[in-house]
Formats: structure tokens, sequence, C-alpha cells
């Protein structure tokens, strides 16, 4: 066994970041048997779990999406927020009665969560049923665990700075849209922020295996990549190789592909070259999810995100001055330590300056090791509450008025499945991310259509296929 640190997890040496060839490991050991994968969190956990599908699969397994059916049950889970934490070991509680009845299945928790040494004691003394525990920087392990497995708990969680792997196998979920890691980790070191002690070190992939990925996706036809990082503005910094993320957005581009985005930009690395070659090239998607966190320069020095209100709303104006049509996206944290009425109402003038397209909006969650945990929380639950319903009310606001300015407008939409809204609706994104709910265009799933808005809501536009007749 062995158990995560997060003291070790805070090290930050000089040493080089080691390439390491994935293992991709075939084997029939497990072919007729069923998987069950359940995926907490961000984008990058959506992807990894792009990577844990392909081990498994490897191994033989078909996946399910009925719990009862599977022979093995993976949780990748989210460290991020209480509220996920509790969704996991809310459903380990499911998990349990389930392996009462199938002694044989075998659970795995793998993800962020177990990065923490707390949780991964806590899994090895009340949850004995869980069969394999890993962490993010040994998913590529997780097939060799699998076939080893016997009896006893493994919990092999590493607190490392972490290495490149090259060479990693995916069972993409959608044959239209694509993530690309472009880095791994985080050195930002935000006082709320569980990330870069789970993740590791901020580390590049060479510019050269990240287009070879790209390449291979066009010609596999995929209509969109999303460049993925837990800070893409810092692309390339740790290389020192001369090039930057403007470089490898601006070399991505001239790949060809219909269309590109990026998540997620730190502010305080968005440079005046990525603006420009956003602007310049019409395949990179004028649609930037910029992280404000609060409208509090006071608040923000406590979070450690090292700009102020004022900088950020000159990066904001820049944005919106030199890139046409731009939509821009943000976070917001209510309620952290320390936070007055004036501290909130200085994020409300920011949101109120900004009008935002849409923002993902939290109650602050103290996260055990980080510094911000350590900060007396003297603001109470329902003041929480109570700032996080004015906020979503203004943020709301914003969001139908920025969609009312598409209806009767044609864009263009990448359309990527059924919609949730009608058996005979499918559902896309234009190209500043808006999601729209289109009639009678399945035989268009997988195409860059044009579409007229008949109608705009707070978080969804729809619209009809524009068809046009040649006379």
């Amino acid at each position: 066994m062995h158990f995560p640190n997060l003291n070790e997890a805070k090290i930050r040496s000089s040493k080089k970041v080691e390439v390491i060839t994935a293992k991709n490991i075939k084997s029939e050991t497990h072919k007729g048997e069923k998987y069950f994968l359940k995926t907490y969190g961000c984008q990058m956990n959506v992807h990894d779990s792009e990577e844990i599908k392909a081990i498994l699969e490897n191994l033989g397994f078909t996946e399910t999406k009925v719990l009862e059916e599977s022979n093995i049950v993976v949780l990748n889970t989210c460290a991020i927020r209480e509220n996920a934490h509790d969704k996991v070991f809310g459903f380990l509680g499911r998990v349990k009665h389930l392996k009462r009845e199938k002694p044989e299945l075998i659970v795995c928790v793998g993800g962020c969560m177990p990065q923490q040494d707390s949780v991964a004691k806590l899994l090895k003394d009340k949850y004995p049923y869980v069969d394999i525990v890993f962490g993010t920087h040994n998913i590529n392990e997780l097939g060799t665990m699998i076939l080893n497995h016997h009896d006893t708990q493994e919990i092999e969680v590493y607190s490392i700075e972490g290495n490149v792997y090259e060479g990693i196998k995916y069972a993409r979920d959608s044959k239209i849209s694509a993530w690309v890691n472009i880095m791994y980790g985080c050195d930002k070191f935000c006082t709320y922020c569980i990330v870069p002690f789970t993740r590791g070190r901020e580390r590049s992939r060479e510019m050269s295996d990240i287009l070879n990925e790209v390449d291979q996706l066009v010609k596999d036809g995929y209509q969109e990549i999303t460049l993925l990082g837990q800070n893409v503005n810092a692309y390339g910094q740790d290389l020192k190789l001369g090039y930057d993320f403007g470089t490898l957005l601006e070399k991505v581009a001239l790949t060809g592909i219909p269309r590109i985005r990026f998540v997620t930009s730190h502010p305080w690395n968005f440079t005046d070259e990525m603006i420009n070659i956003i602007a310049k090239y019409d395949n990179v998607m004028p649609y930037i999810h910029l992280p404000l966190q609060s409208g509090s320069s006071s608040i923000l020095r406590l979070m450690g995100r090292r700009y102020t209100k004022e900088e950020y709303l000159n990066l904001f104006t820049k944005i919106k001055e030199n890139i046409p049509g731009v939509s821009i996206t943000t976070d917001i944290i209510v309620g952290f330590p320390n936070e007055t009425e004036e501290d909130f109402q200085d994020t409300l003038e920011v949101v109120k300056k900004c009008q935002f397209d849409g923002a993902f909006t939290f109650i602050y969650s103290p996260r055990e090791g980080t510094p911000a945990a350590k900060i007396k929380d003297n603001v109470s639950l329902e003041v929480k509450e109570e700032r996080l319903q004015r906020l979503n009310k203004l943020i709301n606001e914003h969001s139908l008025m920025h969609n009312k300015e598409y209806l009767d407008k044609t864009v263009k939409v990448l359309i990527t499945g059924p919609s949730e809204k009608g058996e005979n609706k499918v559902c896309g994104y234009t190209e500043t991310m808006k999601l729209v709910n289109i009639e009678d265009a399945n035989e268009d799933i997988g195409k860059i259509i044009n579409v007229k808005i008949t109608e705009a809501k707070s978080f969804s536009l729809d619209g009809k296929k524009e068809i046009f007749i040649n006379n």
C-alpha cells in the first residue's frame, strides 16, 4: 500500500519531468464482463475517464449504464468541493449493498479524492469493500492493478510532482468533439484550491506530440477539439523551448480542424498574443472562460489570485475590444472567509460591468490542507446562500439578455447529438458556446449547419435549420 501525503504534494523542484510511454495492456481475462464508470468533476476528470474506459475495454470489459449488471465499478472522483465528496460516499453506500449480493464485484475509487491523505485513510478504515484505490498520477497502472487483484484492498496513491504520459489510448465519448490534454497540474496555489496538491506541478506536453494527436483527430473526422489544462495559459513555460500557448494555439489552428476551444484560462497568464491569435483565426472559437472568483481586490488577495479587480476589468475590456463577437463566461465564489457585504458589492459591480454570458457560481467550500481552510470562516451559511441568490439573479438576467441578441439571426451550429427537449430534436453549440435545440435535423449530427434562432431562454436557444434553395 502507498498513501498520499499533502506535504509531499506541495513540493516543486527543478528536476526535469519524465516523459513515459503509456502501458496499453491487452487481455481477454475479463471478456464478457461489464464495467460501470461514474465520473465526478471537471473536464480533466471527464477526459481521464476516457482513458479509464480504454484501459477497461482493453481487458475485455464492455460498458453498462446499469450498476447492478456490472462486474467492476470505477468511481473517478473530484475533490474541489464538499458536495462532490458527499456524493461519492453516498454512492459507495449503494455499491456496498451490491457487493454483498455479488462478492466477486471489483470496486475501484480513483481520481482527486484519494489524493487527499484523509480520504485514502478513510477508505482503508471504513470502506474495506473498496478493492482498488488509485490517484491521478497512476491511472495508467489501473489495468495492471485489476489483473493482479486478489482479495485484499490495494491502495496505491502517490503525492508526486508528476510525469507526462504519451501514447495514451482513449475510448472517446464522442466522434465529433474531442479533449486534447496540453498540460497537467497547477502551480498557482490559490489558497482555497486543492488542485495543485491532487494534480501536481505544471508540466506541458511537447508541441509536436500535441500536434500529432490533433492531426490524427482531423484524419478521424473530428469537427472540434478542446485544448485542456488546469491553466492552459501557462503552457510551455516549464519546457523552456521558446514557445508558449499563443504559439501552440496558432499551430493547432493551422491544422485545419474546424473548431478549436480551450479551458481553463487564468487571468494572470492571458497575453496580448493569445488575444491576437484568437481574433486572427476563424477556427479558434470566440469563446473564453475567464474565472473571476471575486470582484473584491482584498478577497482576491486572500485567495492568492495574483490580480486585482482593476486588472481583471482591464483584461476583460481588452478581450472584448479585440475579439469580434466574443462571449465570456466565468467562475465566482461567494462567502469566502472574511468576505464583507462591501466585498460582495464589489463582485456585483464587476458582474454588472462585464455582463458575463454565463457563470458557474459556488458557495465557498473549505478543503482540508489548503491555506484558506485555516482562516476562520466568519460568514454564516444563511448570508452565503442569500448572496448566492442575488448573484445568480444578476447572472441569469445577463445570460438571457445575451441570448436574446441571437433572435432571428442565422448562426453556425455544430450538431452534437439528440436533445433532451424532445424526441424529434437535436442539440449543438454555436461558435460562442450557446446551446441550441433544433427540430428536424437528425441527419445533421456531426455537421456544422446554419440555424436561424427562433427563441431565447436564459440557458439555451431554440432554432430551425436554415435551408437554402439554389435557383
